[in-house]
């Protein structure tokens, strides 16, 4: 289970734009999770991947960028480069979907084990 998640990000469609704070629901592989964008890290170029702003406040349809997620309930979720089915997801919200992502960064969840 991951306590946080870092992701590259394509919004697609937002009818403003998209900032720190914002929750929209994630959907991977069967899982469906509201999860809270807790930091932008960085602003990427589509075409080469390279950094072109470093903690931009927000985001519009057509940007690509590096950001942390926190999900509000557990979520199992893997690095795309170590389990592509586990590491694709949609952004969605208000019935339209928003974004869609690749996990390249995961913060597991400590899980305490009852005895």
């Amino acid at each position: 289970m991951a306590e946080e998640f870092t992701a590259r990000v394509v919004i697609v469609w937002h009818p403003s734009a998209v900032a720190v704070g914002y929750t929209p629901v994630i959907h991977v592989h069967t899982a469906s999770v509201a999860s809270r964008i807790t930091e932008i890290v960085a602003k990427l170029d589509p075409r080469t991947g390279n950094p072109v702003e470093q903690h931009p406040q927000f985001l519009k349809a057509g940007d690509t960028a590096i950001v942390k997620f926190k999900p509000i309930k557990p979520l199992v979720i893997e690095k795309f480069s170590d389990f592509p089915q586990l590491g694709r997801f949609a952004m969605r919200d208000m019935g339209r979907t928003i974004g869609i992502g690749v996990v390249v960064d995961v913060k597991p969840a400590k899980v305490e084990v009852k005895k």
